[in-house]
């Protein structure tokens, strides 16, 4: 906790921090990395997955409670701790403030893997569920310790997903953005070049740990 509260200390401060500093390149950076963020891009993901294993509309269905659940609950989440207080700011540069948030993403994560195997929903999509509970608990260990980029994890992780389920040649389609993200994230200063590195590196493992057991 200590490490954490000196590395927070000693980062530079983040370009969108203050509102009057959101305009142009800082405006343009900032909604783009709020779009690319881990909620839309794993509800992007889970509606690609479960197209793939389920019918059309079947698969928009699992798809819409697997965005609810998974991405749209833990944001409201932290939009109600931004609302009442709790949190500073949306994207918690403050490790200490994401501690709460990640204990209910991953509480949501399990509750989607137990209703998604209770009424044997999509197997890859389950897969997905239990890697974003793997993911999650994994960077919340670290967030103890050190700030890590979520934003890099989560793309580089989508990148490996799509490469494992679609095939290598289609996961070139999200290596911009993984390009793009980690750029973003270090225009804006919200992490340092090691922290961004960092996130890449956990978004391969904790995907490839879960090959092991047989998902993706």
């Amino acid at each position: 906790m200590f490490t954490a509260v000196i590395a927070y200390l000693l980062m530079k401060k983040p370009l969108d921090e203050l509102v009057h500093n959101r305009v142009g390149k800082v405006k343009a950076a900032r909604v783009y990395s709020n779009i690319v963020s881990p909620p839309v891009m794993f509800s992007v993901l889970g509606l690609a997955i479960a197209l793939k294993e389920r019918p059309f509309w079947e698969g928009v269905a699992w798809a819409a409670v697997y965005g609810f659940l998974v991405s749209l609950l833990p944001i409201l989440f932290v939009l109600f701790l931004l609302k009442t207080g709790r949190i500073a700011e949306l994207h918690m540069s403050n490790t200490g403030e994401r501690h709460l948030p990640y204990v209910v993403a991953v509480l949501c994560g399990v509750a989607t893997f137990g209703l998604f195997t209770w009424l044997d929903g999509p197997a890859i999509l389950r897969c997905l569920t239990i890697f974003n509970v793997v993911e999650l608990i994994l960077l919340g260990v670290i967030n103890v310790f050190w700030l890590i980029s979520i934003h890099t994890t989560g793309i580089m992780a989508t990148m490996m997903i799509v490469g494992l389920v679609f095939g290598w040649v289609h996961s070139l389609w999200v290596l911009p953005f993984v390009i793009s993200v980690s750029w973003v994230r270090l225009y804006l200063q919200r992490h340092t070049p090691g922290q961004v590195i960092a996130g890449l590196i956990i978004g391969v493992i904790s995907v490839g740990s879960l090959t092991l057991v047989g998902c993706f």
